[in-house]
């Protein structure tokens, strides 16, 4: 059997209350009934996804992984590292607390019905983001709740769902501190820009939700353009600041001068000293200098949205 018959599929058994278990047999039967020679591998330990994937994946037309943002973020490190000619199509079943990139790409949280769309989709090419300490799905960040989710544990996760989220969000409501940063980029135009200011929060993404909050707009995201959208939170220094940014927050105004909003494929933090950043919701390193950049149309994933999305209105879709 050639490779474009085989599918790997990786699922992490621990998240979201295991739910994935019940859906096994269903789950893996759909794959057969389509053809596919299936090799199972549920994951061990951190990182057992990315390892699998960048040691083997070369040896499978479709990769399917299963599990919260830490085991999206594992699939597309370990894809990212293998040759581009030989990346495998990439299927995602959502299992996890909160799962931002699900909700963007309007991919069913039942696994059954994800499984059903990885199958019976089309293909899309989205982008990935390149950092200085690894790749992203969907979002690097810094500051303000950013260690939330892996500071988290997994027993809470799956006890709470995402109030765990909120409730560890609130915790470091009374010990935000601001990061003195110079940012440099590329905007939308090619122009090169950069500007230093104190933040307590920054984020860079291609996601409508962070943390299950929806943050951006869907008409300013477009996962397959070649660009991030980039919000950076200046340090509010009184209360009165503080509820501006709140409020602005809330609306998705970034309009005022609480804000950094733009849209660019590269840009470049560098902080006094060492900043903690996080991808896609996972621990992504502690530095001073921070790159990141777009590799557009990086991934090909199969999979059916379940209702209209930002993506429907155009002609992303391949057959």
């Amino acid at each position: 059997m050639n490779r474009e018959n085989k599918l790997l599929f990786v699922y992490n058994p621990r998240s979201g209350k295991g739910q994935i278990k019940n859906k096994l047999s269903e789950i893996l039967n759909i794959f057969a009934g389509a053809g596919y020679e299936i090799t199972v591998r549920p994951t061990q330990c951190t990182k057992d996804a990315y390892e699998t994937i960048r040691t083997t994946g070369v040896n499978y037309g479709i990769i399917v992984s299963s599990g919260g943002d830490g085991t999206l973020n594992e699939s597309f490190q370990g894809i990212m590292e293998l040759p581009l000619e030989k990346r495998p199509y990439f299927g995602y079943i959502p299992t996890g607390s909160t799962n931002d990139f699900a909700s963007t790409l309007s991919i069913s949280k039942n696994p059954v019905t994800a499984a059903k769309g990885i199958v019976k989709g089309k293909k899309f090419w989205c982008d990935v983001g390149k950092a200085s300490t690894g790749y992203f799905a969907y979002v690097a960040a810094f500051g303000a709740f950013t260690n939330v989710a892996y500071a988290t544990p997994q027993e809470t996760k799956n006890a709470l769902g995402h109030l765990a989220y909120i409730l560890e969000g609130l915790k470091s409501l009374t010990t935000l501190e601001s990061y003195p940063v110079r940012v440099q980029y590329v905007d939308e135009f090619g122009e090169k820009k950069q500007f230093e200011d104190e933040f307590i929060y920054g984020m860079i993404s291609n996601t409508e939700s962070v943390g299950g909050m929806n943050l951006l707009k869907k008409s300013e995201i477009d996962l397959q353009d070649g660009m991030f959208e980039a919000l950076l939170v200046r340090n509010p220094e009184n209360p009165i600041e503080l509820q501006q940014t709140i409020n602005a927050l809330v609306t998705k105004d970034f309009s005022s001068d609480r804000f950094y909003f733009f849209r660019t494929n590269a840009v470049q933090f560098e902080g006094e000293s060492d900043i903690s950043w996080t991808l896609d919701g996972e621990y992504g390193g502690t530095v001073k200098s921070m790159q990141i950049d777009n590799i557009a149309k990086a991934i090909c994933m199969r999979y059916k949205p379940i209702r209209r999305s930002i993506l429907l209105n155009k002609d992303e879709f391949e057959e």
